[in-house]
């Protein structure tokens, strides 16, 4: 073939492997979407390359050759490649020539990722048939190589080479030009390679499905320290049990105070069951003051209260006694008749004079001193 027809081969090959991909605006590693993680479509490979010949074979220094191959990847690494090539050289001194049609199959064992520069080792064999004027026939030949490839679209790489092929050919300097026979040549080479793989190339595996997270439990419902407020409105959690808290469930210092609830002088009677009777006037206030520590012991379950009664210091301290007794168990019967249960109750307990909270010389003071309290348990 005439060089400028090989310039054509060349100029076609590569013109349609751009033609072919020219929508391919970026190299995307799509081997894992291929059984074994690696792309196996089968190839065609193009190439155009020149010998550096072995100077034994008497012919000009170097030609070119062009060749095809046809191959596919065995795994991530490995390639094998079935091939053809051809190579017209002149004999020295004359305008005799010959050509060379090799056909063998070549291995190639590449390093780093599919879509890197990837450098590579190349060995294989061929049969070399030679054409003289003066012989032809076949030959065994091996060659072995480096080169670097590089995906450049989807489908398509580029690889360069440059090797060492030895010909064990021992006929054609004997019977062509009658020179010392030989048993063979070493000739090396260097090759620039289109790879076009063939069939569709496979769509990227689809993004793994991500299980929607678990929806959050039902915080309102829940009460993880037992405080008798729910985990939304609990600003405080991991109250220690029996801690008293508030409607936000931090710790709280409950206060009963039933200061305004105050006795009639020697009230109540033995056998009185009717607080409103025994109570100072206006009894209403008094009442409503009872009212509001009943609502205070149902707005808090887990508070327990002491009943405790008291007098003022006028009479004995065993009539006192007796009356501060009255006075705790007639506010106990209140409580108890207003759904406070009992065993939310210690007592009731009579003080008599015991712990007057004013002065006993008057009596403003005398009327505060007869009273009942609700000591809470913290």
């Amino acid at each position: 073939m005439k060089r400028r027809g090989l310039f054509l081969f060349v100029a076609m090959a590569l013109s349609a492997a751009g033609a072919a991909h020219a929508q391919d605006t970026a190299v995307v590693d799509n081997s894992s979407a291929f059984p074994g993680g690696y792309d196996n479509r089968w190839y065609i490979a193009p190439m155009a390359g020149a010998y550096f010949n072995d100077s034994s074979r008497h012919t000009n220094n170097h030609q070119f050759f062009y060749g095809i191959g046809f191959g596919r990847f065995l795994s991530q690494n490995i390639s094998l490649e079935g091939f053809f090539d051809r190579t017209k050289r002149t004999i020295d001194g004359s305008d005799a020539s010959w050509f060379n049609n090799s056909a063998g199959v070549s291995a190639r064992f590449y390093a780093r990722g599919w879509t890197d520069w990837r450098p590579y080792a190349m060995a294989g064999v061929m049969g070399s048939f030679h054409h003289n004027p003066g012989d032809n026939g076949w030959s065994p030949a091996a060659q072995l190589g480096l080169g670097l490839s590089k995906m450049v679209t989807d489908r398509t790489n580029v690889r360069f080479e440059a090797g060492y092929r030895y010909d064990w050919d021992d006929k054609s300097q004997t019977r062509s030009n009658s020179l010392t026979p030989e048993d063979g040549y070493g000739d090396w080479f260097v090759n620039f390679t289109v790879a076009v793989r063939l069939g569709a190339t496979p769509a990227p595996p689809p993004a793994p499905v991500v299980a929607p997270p678990p929806a959050a439990p039902d915080c309102s419902k829940m009460d993880s320290d037992g405080d008798g407020v729910n985990d939304c409105d609990d600003k405080c959690p991991n109250t220690a049990a029996g801690t008293i808290v508030g409607p936000d469930g931090c710790p709280q210092k409950v206060v009963i105070d039933l200061r305004g609830v105050n006795f009639k002088f020697d009230r109540p009677k033995k056998g009185e069951t009717n607080i409103a009777k025994a109570l100072a006037e206006p009894s209403a206030d008094s009442i409503a003051i009872l009212d509001q520590a009943v609502d205070t012991l149902q707005r808090y379950p887990q508070v327990k209260v002491t009943v405790a009664g008291y007098t003022d210091s006028v009479g004995t301290d065993a009539y006192n006694q007796s009356l501060s007794e009255r006075r705790a168990k007639i506010v106990y019967d209140y409580l108890t008749s207003h759904g406070v249960s009992a065993s939310r109750l210690e007592g009731p307990i009579g003080h008599g004079e015991a712990d007057p909270i004013d002065s006993n010389d008057t009596d403003a003071g005398r009327a505060r001193n007869r009273r009942t309290e609700l000591q809470v348990q913290q």
